[in-house]
């Protein structure tokens, strides 16, 4: 039997001794994978000074408040963008003794501490707070029904509670901190995504609020050994734990019309108008709603066919279907005759408002690995049979004797002795490797023969040598191995798809910008949402970088681009890294005729790997797309990467696109 375990301990505290392989958690942490990435915080310029003990668990409560609010936004936008579950974070509080945890839990459910935000979102659980109801909340802390947020603990949290969403813990015990952070951080390192890093710092990331013992957590990790030697240290600026952000929506051009509208609606008073003026509204919603998935007809090859007669009855029908379900429509016959009337203006306003983004699921294959053709090098290929004896030893006397012994000679096809034991290596694949196999293995046959003094004992000497002689075929095979990268998949590929809506979070006063307004400094450009695009396929826009809103600058003002558009993180199904990751372009951009794909990069880091790989991965998509496109009378798709010194308000779009073209 083979038994899995994350505990190889006995009662005792002694390792197990039959352990035949391990996988530890510095090993994960270092490997950046299966784990959160751990990170101690301690607030900038932190100075206890005066301040009481009480005072400082204040501060670091607080703190903790902040990271959890900024975690469980960024949690809610992947969530969106990603159109994965939701997962609610918690923070776990360890306090001393019970006494200590009733004082912070009464602290938190008072009305002084964040304005009474968190009255019923804390569970103390200790000896005295046990109970039936306290442990089923304790058990279903993942659950988004659940309302805890924070969970106040004194040593009662056994072994088995196994929860992926605990993301901030205060350790506020006055004891030995380095040993409580040690003992604390394996309840917070589980994943929420099948076990999987998600490539978003703050999702991958469990925080620890340290303050007073940051530098003696610093000192600790020196240990090579310890766990604290894989965590990474933040000071984060006081400016930015008292920062309040919200999650918004930007949706696209069309569906935020459609809210501008329903606004209009609601103020009309005679109801006869208002119920008009609803059913033209709800068959605008309901053909955009459709049209999207009409994308994959034989008959529709772009999106002008969506014009055709054919293509319009099936839209209708499912107009139709849809405002059937459940309870229906009261008024779906008015809002089927709307969308007959309106549906030709419609196909030409949702032509109007997208980029026509082919839809295709862009993989890549298996990779392949290959041993190349070579002859052997039988330098060394010197076995000689060894004399074989039997010891017996009388248990009585202890007398030994030694006897001679003779085979029968019946040790098999020495050849296909050698291709055993090659075979045994886990990167040999014999039937990707018989003629290999076979050559190297007759030529190792063939070179010992050649220099075996007796050839009578040439089957026995390969018989005891077999392994031997296999692992000199083996290293001189390592030689010529070849991993070939896998190759991308030719995909499907349908005419375009809807223009997906963006989720990011805002500060939750002065959060938004205009889009020609000058930034200072330019740090703070991430953190505001930008506003005033005409061009654009959403009005609004987040920006990671300075080069990021200046090409925004040039692509709204620049003549020759038609639309442009910042996509959603799920708007393409682009992956890459053996599939295991997906491409996120920063920018499709329409011009007369050709669409780019845009990637803004620091000019010192566009010839890193990864962006290379990601180059490659994104050509590829353009390729097929330009393929298709050429076949129905679309646009050229091209992949540029911009270095960020080249992007300024200054330049133009046909200026880049030359410069950088491939």
């Amino acid at each position: 039997g083979i038994e899995m375990t994350a505990t190889p301990f006995d009662e005792k505290g002694k390792q197990f001794k039959n352990i035949v392989f391990e996988y530890s958690l510095a090993q994960a942490l270092s490997d950046g994978k299966y784990v959160k990435n751990p990170a101690i915080a301690t607030r900038k310029n932190f100075q206890k000074g005066s301040l009481s003990d009480r005072e400082v668990e204040i501060i670091k409560l607080e703190d903790a408040i902040s990271i959890h609010q900024d975690t469980k936004n960024e949690l809610e936008i992947y969530s969106i963008n990603n159109e994965v579950k939701l997962v609610k974070p918690f923070i776990l509080v360890v306090c001393k003794d019970i006494s200590h945890a009733k004082e912070i839990y009464e602290l938190i459910n008072t009305d002084g501490f964040y304005d009474g935000q968190y009255k019923g979102k804390v569970l103390q659980i200790d000896s005295k707070n046990n109970d039936d109801e306290n442990a089923a909340l304790l058990l279903s802390v993942e659950s988004n029904e659940n309302p805890i947020e924070i969970v106040i603990h004194v040593n009662m949290l056994a072994e088995g509670w196994d929860v992926t969403n605990l993301y901030t813990i205060v350790p506020i015990r006055r004891a030995d901190s380095i040993k409580l952070v040690e003992q604390t951080i394996g309840r917070g390192l589980r994943l929420p995504y099948e076990g999987k890093r998600t490539g978003v710092d703050k999702i991958d990331k469990l925080t620890l609020v340290a303050h007073e013992n940051f530098n003696a957590v610093i000192e600790a990790a020196q240990d090579p050994n310890s766990v604290l030697n894989k965590m990474s240290f933040v000071e984060i600026a006081e400016e930015d734990l008292s920062t309040k952000t919200v999650v918004v929506t930007s949706q696209p051009v069309m569906e935020q019309t459609f809210v501008k509208e329903q606004e209009k609606i609601n103020v009309i008073v005679n109801p006869q108008d208002k119920q008009k003026a609803q059913n033209n509204l709800d068959a605008k919603k309901a053909i955009i709603n459709v049209l999207p998935d009409f994308g994959s007809l034989p008959e529709v090859r772009r999106v002008e066919d969506l014009s055709k007669e054919e293509v319009k009855r099936k839209v209708i029908r499912q107009v139709e279907k849809n405002l059937s379900v459940g309870q229906g429509n009261l008024f779906a016959a008015q809002i089927v005759a709307e969308a007959k009337v309106i549906y030709d203006t419609m196909v030409t306003e949702y032509k109007k408002n997208i980029i026509e983004i082919p839809r295709m699921d862009l993989v890549q294959g298996e990779t392949r690995a290959e041993f190349k053709q070579f002859d052997l090098d039988i330098t060394g290929f010197n076995f000689q049979a060894l004399e074989q004896e039997i010891i017996r030893m009388g248990l009585k006397d202890r007398q030994v004797e030694t006897l001679k012994a003779k085979s029968s000679g019946s040790y098999g096809n020495p050849i296909k002795l050698i291709i055993g034991e090659l075979i045994d290596y886990p990167e040999i694949d014999y039937d990707e490797n018989a003629e290999l196999l076979y050559q190297l293995s007759t030529q190792a046959y063939e070179a010992i023969k050649a220099n075996i003094s007796n050839e009578e004992e040439l089957p026995s000497a390969i018989f005891q040598f077999k392994a031997a002689i296999a692992e000199k075929v083996y290293n001189q095979m390592k030689q010529h191995f070849q991993l070939h990268s896998a190759d991308y998949v030719a995909p499907r590929v349908f005419p375009f798809i809807r223009i997906e809506q963006w989720s990011f979070s805002s500060l939750v006063n002065a959060g938004y910008k205009d889009y020609r307004d000058i930034v200072s400094p330019t740090n703070m450009i991430p953190k505001y949402v930008f506003r005033g695009f005409e061009k654009a396929c959403h009005f609004e826009y987040k920006f990671d970088s300075k080069a990021e809103q200046d090409l925004a600058f040039v692509l709204e003002n620049d003549a020759t681009v038609i639309k442009w558009l910042r996509p959603a993180p799920n708007q393409f199904r682009i992956y890459w890294d053996n599939n295991s990751k997906r491409y996120e372009p920063d920018f499709i951009v329409e011009t007369e005729s050709t669409i780019y794909m845009l990637e803004v990069k620091r000019s010192d880091q566009t010839e890193e790997e990864t962006v290379l790989a990601k180059k490659a991965a994104a050509e590829r998509f353009c390729k097929y797309a330009s393929e298709y496109t050429a076949a129905n009378q679309g646009k050229d798709w091209k992949y540029l990467i911009l270095p960020h010194n080249e992007v300024s308000r200054t330049v133009s779009m046909n200026y880049l696109a030359t410069k950088f073209k491939g």
